[in-house]
């Protein structure tokens, strides 16, 4: 009873009414301090759980795993520590939620415990599976299976799948009539020998639901079951601290729009492992390394991400200056992450690094000193532009785009290698615009002894194989594992792939008497999708099945179509591939994997690139030179160790490697590596067949042997990725660089660079000073200069040997070895 000052009913009335107000404002203030989601719980299965996400208005991050829970009436539902609830019993209880004086409450419903709805295959045993990991490659989801067992990789196929489980081997797997004796379930929780090993114990609710479903006789799939549409992660981007905790839902949407919590069925994966790991309950934790991470969720065939971002706290710095437009996206993303970036390189920096990465050339001793000695304010403007014009540029480019095309000798011969390597350097020569030169390589046809491109189509023959090919290559869409079952990080499944192969099946040879083989383009044919045995209708990726009846080459179709201004997929591409050769690594990684769900470091800079590509109608060497004329390009990289001299206060690097915050030293590839040491010793390599004076970058032959390309990774052009050329690190490698007689003849050579300088006029000092502007493009430091000088003393008059021991000593450094 409300005691009050007036003794009218009334009175009291207005007294209750004010205090119930007074509680009502102090629950929703509290509610207003903890924010759950979702706002509400209902199960609806024995096995159904729903995960809870628990904010604060007080603080940004996640309260998941810091807040404590309580179920008001236990018997009808129990949660763990971290907010995952389960269903006891049928009825109604209230979840609630504290940290400190702060609580909330939200309702609770348990349905559908006493007469369940039937177990799905499709929606709810095929998850756990995949889950689990057994319908894997390395597991029961390769081509031939495993012991005997075999399952549709990522589960593509659940009527197949259901075959195997319920009905080979005489049904054995699994025993209706005792479902805890089913081999299915005493092998996956280690009741018996497995070689997977255990996946799940007795008492998970996978092991439950998979119990259920053989209790309740197995039922296979089913036609008149809602399908999932689509699946959402809460929260879709987030803010984190270093060495912090996030926790994921999941949510699975059907075709009445009905979400249902897959949270524990779900698989993540992060692309960005050492800036925050995600394990397989969908908890985020982070590093102490700022960057950013994109957590892919995937769920029967479709997928979503999580965009994780870690921001260095309390980090500031003063902006550099802004040469275009690339330094202000990178510059917002290094502020919001609290990164700084680090300061210009110097001169000798530059123009080693630039040399290497356009024109795969070594500058000269005497270029280096004329552009170190040249007191021009815009010479290195100057430079790019000298560089983009010369020779060698074509040569370099040449050069790698014979490998991602695949311009492998012993598939398109001899004839066919010379005939693209010498139309792409004419490509490269007089500038090209890229989307006329990729629509010539999608429709090539000809002789393939003939200048052009028409040899590709002896190395790149199928139509699956030329449709994957030229997907991953222009459009950055890595398409081939669609060929099987639906891609696992993707949106596209086998109908894609087959209708996007269509366009390539009207591809003819023929071999004229006396005359080189010609490719040549017919009327195409639809492909037969492989497990619905229906023919399927031709389409681009994500566009409309198109009407080819009257087209001669349907190819040309799909290059218009690729190369349309509507489709920023192709300038996003070649924009991300020209920056990851430039930066040394891509904004989007693997630098041909562009898909939702691995998104770009910097997005708004991808975007403005390809627009910027866009809007200079393709022009390739304007787009380079913007790239290149960026003080993001021309930063310094953490000091390389030269194994000579030595110097202190170097600055310390913020550990990056996705957001450029510094150039990131790289190994030079084996043909300018050869080339590089061909120069400084000023002996060129001898090519078996080829005349004296050819370069590395120049020869087009692949197959030719050679232990130096080996081993410092020279790929064999079998496929279109870049990854295939290794530019890793070997034991080997510095082993062949220290000992390889033939390099050691090249610095001993009568004719070579060491005899040359011996034999001159200029003093110890001068010679060191050629010798280092020949190998790292600069001069020595004094500490170096010393230590050089040295060796000349030690040599008791012996010039050549002094030369020479300086030469090799320069060669073997890590910094000529490497581009920074």
């Amino acid at each position: 009873m409300l005691k009050g000052t007036r003794s009218t009913t009334g009175g009291y009335m207005r007294h209750a009414i004010l205090a119930i107000g007074l509680t009502l404002a102090l629950a929703a203030s509290a509610r207003a301090q903890l924010q759950v989601s979702p706002p509400a719980v209902s199960l609806d299965n024995p096995e159904a759980t729903q995960q809870v996400l628990v904010r604060s208005t007080k603080s940004p991050g996640d309260l998941t795993r810091a807040v404590s829970y309580e179920v008001l009436d236990v018997k009808i539902a129990i949660v763990d520590s971290t907010g995952l609830i389960t269903p006891k019993a049928e009825g109604k209880t209230f979840l609630v939620v504290r940290i400190g004086k702060d609580e909330t409450r939200i309702p609770v419903e348990v349905t559908g415990l006493k007469t369940p709805a039937p177990v799905s295959f499709t929606s709810q045993v095929m998850p756990i599976l995949s889950r689990a990991g057994c319908n894997m490659g390395s597991c029961h989801g390769k081509a031939e299976g495993k012991n005997g067992f075999k399952l549709s990789i990522f589960g593509f196929d659940p009527d197949a799948d259901f075959e195997s489980l319920a009905k080979e081997t005489r049904g054995r797997r699994i025993f209706p009539v005792s479902p805890d004796h089913s081999v299915m379930l005493l092998k996956a929780t280690g009741q018996v020998a497995h070689g997977g090993g255990r996946r799940f114990t007795t008492e998970s609710l996978h092991y439950q639901r998979l119990r259920r479903w053989i209790a309740e006789g197995a039922p296979g799939p089913t036609t008149g079951e809602l399908e999932i549409k689509s699946i959402e992660v809460e929260p879709r981007e987030q803010i984190m601290t270093f060495e912090s905790l996030q926790q994921l839902r999941v949510t699975a949407i059907d075709a009445a729009g009905k979400k249902r919590c897959v949270t524990l069925d779900a698989q993540y994966e992060s692309n960005a492992p050492t800036v925050a790991k995600v394990d397989p309950r969908g908890t985020v934790r982070t590093s102490d390394i700022p960057g950013q991470a994109a957590i892919l969720v995937r769920y029967l065939g479709h997928v979503t991400s999580c965009r994780v971002t870690l921001p260095r706290p309390g980090a500031s710095f003063v902006r550099p200056p802004e040469a275009n437009f690339i330094d202000r996206h990178a510059w917002d993303n290094l502020t919001r992450l609290g990164i700084p970036p680090a300061d210009l390189c110097d001169d000798a920096t530059f123009l080693r690094r630039v040399h290497l990465d356009t024109i795969g050339t070594l500058p000269t001793a005497a270029e280096a000193r004329a552009f170190l000695n040249d007191k021009t304010p815009n010479k290195r403007a100057l430079l790019i532009d000298k560089l983009l014009v010369r020779p060698e540029y074509a040569d370099f480019w040449a050069m790698k785009w014979s490998d991602v095309l695949r311009v492998d000798r012993d598939a398109v011969s001899p004839a066919g290698a010379v005939a693209v390597t010498r139309w792409l350097r004419k490509q490269f020569a007089e500038n090209r615009p890229y989307d006329e030169f990729a629509r010539s390589i999608v429709t090539g046809r000809g002789a393939i002894a003939d200048e052009g491109p028409a040899a590709i189509y002896k190395s790149i023959v199928t139509p699956e194989d030329l449709s994957r090919s030229f997907s991953q290559l222009f459009l950055g869409i890595r398409i081939q594992c669609a060929q099987c079952h639906h891609h696992p990080s993707d949106k596209w499944g086998q109908e894609d792939y087959y209708a996007l192969a269509g366009f390539f099946t009207g591809i003819g040879h023929k071999s004229p008497p006396g005359g080189s083989e010609i490719v040549f383009a017919m009327k195409g044919r639809e492909l037969v999708h492989p497990r619905t045995k229906k023919l399927v209708p031709v389409k681009a990726l994500g566009a409309a099945p198109v009407d080819l009846a009257t087209i001669p080459d349907r190819r040309i179709v799909l290059a218009r179509w690729m190369t349309a201004p509507d489709n920023p997929t192709f300038s996003r591409a070649i924009a991300n591939r020209l920056w990851s050769h430039y930066f040394g690594r891509g904004l989007v990684e693997p630098l041909d994997d562009l898909r939702a769900t691995n998104p770009a470091t910097n997005e708004p800079l991808l975007e403005e690139l390809a627009k910027h590509l866009r809007d200079k109608k393709y022009d390739v060497k304007a787009f380079t030179r913007t790239l290149l004329n960026s003080r993001l390009y021309q930063l310094a990289s953490p000091t390389m160790s030269a194994a000579i001299g030595g110097g202190k206060g170097e600055k310390k690097f913020t550990p990056d490697e996705q957001n450029f915050s510094h150039a990131q030293p790289r190994a030079i590839p084996a043909e300018v590596l050869l080339d590089a040491i061909s120069q400084a010793t000023g002996v060129s390599e001898k090519f078996n067949g080829w005349p004296e004076g050819y370069r590395a970058i120049q020869i087009w032959d692949n197959r030719m042997p050679s232990y130096f390309f080996r081993i410092f990774g020279r790929p064999v052009r079998a496929t279109v990725c870049e990854c295939e050329r290794s530019n890793e690190p070997s034991i080997a490698q510095a082993l062949h660089l220290m000992n390889s007689e033939e390099i050691m003849a090249k610095i001993r050579a009568r004719t070579g660079a060491a005899r040359r300088l011996a034999q001159s006029k200029l003093t110890p000092r001068e010679i060191v000073d050629e010798l280092y502007l020949s190998t790292l493009s600069r001069f020595p430091s004094e500490a170096e200069r010393t230590l050089m000088l040295r060796v000349f003393t030690e040599a008791e008059g012996n010039r050549q040997e002094a030369v020479e021991d300086v030469l090799w000593a320069l060669l073997n450094t890590r910094s000529f070895v490497y581009n920074h």
